[in-house]
């Protein structure tokens, strides 16, 4: 996933590591060859529209709404539909009152109206005080997670691995992050939950505790949850 930085020159761009503690615990649990957590994408200004999260400095908040209310004025101009133009001044209203698009409560229907403009504030907005600056590492964990985000884990082997993914993400679809044949062979998915696998001291004592349960395509993949697919090679 991509993070935009808005007024953050202090945070390098490029692919840093989301540092999460439970994949430290993982690999103090499980033996691998290496370790290998989610990765996020970091972008500059010039990608806003196209990044999945934005992470901004508080005092340049009101900047991305300024964006969006400017551009809501211009359109509102040039007479749009009726639909449309409904929708654009209730966004119009939220906008002035400082609220962001993306936890603002609109209608699908106003949402749809107006699915053709790319605006700001309608994606996830992180808002960081100047002092979380100097760990830059927590931050980016709160931007993904604040954006929809979770991972889960594969342990054993060549390496103990975290991916990430969206929130809501089915059994059948994680197993396509890892590659698409496991998603086209997939019979079941072994899961196991975070907490039992710590609670029990590794995946094998959490197996003999019955922890593990089989789950078909459709489970719906928790926050670090332990994932071993089976599937038809």
């Amino acid at each position: 996933m991509k993070i935009a930085l808005f007024g953050i020159p202090e945070i390098k761009l490029g692919k840093h590591n989301l540092k999460d503690p439970r994949l430290e615990q993982a690999d103090g649990l499980v033996e691998a060859d290496k370790k290998t957590h989610a990765q996020v994408d970091v972008v500059g200004e010039d990608e806003l529209l196209a990044a999945d999260a934005v992470l901004a400095l508080d005092e340049a908040r009101a900047d991305l709404i300024l964006k969006d209310l400017e551009f809501v004025e211009t359109r509102l101009g040039r007479d749009p539909q009726p639909e449309e133009r409904a929708a654009l001044e209730k966004i119009q209203a939220l906008l002035e009152s400082e609220r962001l698009l993306f936890e603002a409560d609109l209608s699908p229907q106003d949402r749809q109206a107006v699915a053709a403009h790319n605006l700001y504030t309608n994606r996830p907005i992180t808002v960081a005080a100047r002092p979380e600056l100097q760990e830059p590492e927590p931050l980016l964990r709160r931007a993904f997670a604040g954006a929809g985000y979770i991972s889960f884990l594969t342990v054993g082997g060549k390496e103990n691995r975290a991916w990430p993914i969206r929130k809501g993400t089915t059994a059948w679809e994680a197993a396509g992050t890892i590659h698409t044949d496991i998603q086209k062979g997939f019979i079941r998915a072994e899961v196991l939950g975070f907490a039992d696998f710590v609670e029990a001291g590794g995946e094998t004592q959490a197996k003999r505790a019955g922890k593990q349960r089989l789950e078909q395509k459709q489970y719906v993949v928790q926050d670090y949850d332990l994932m071993n697919f089976r599937f038809n090679k």
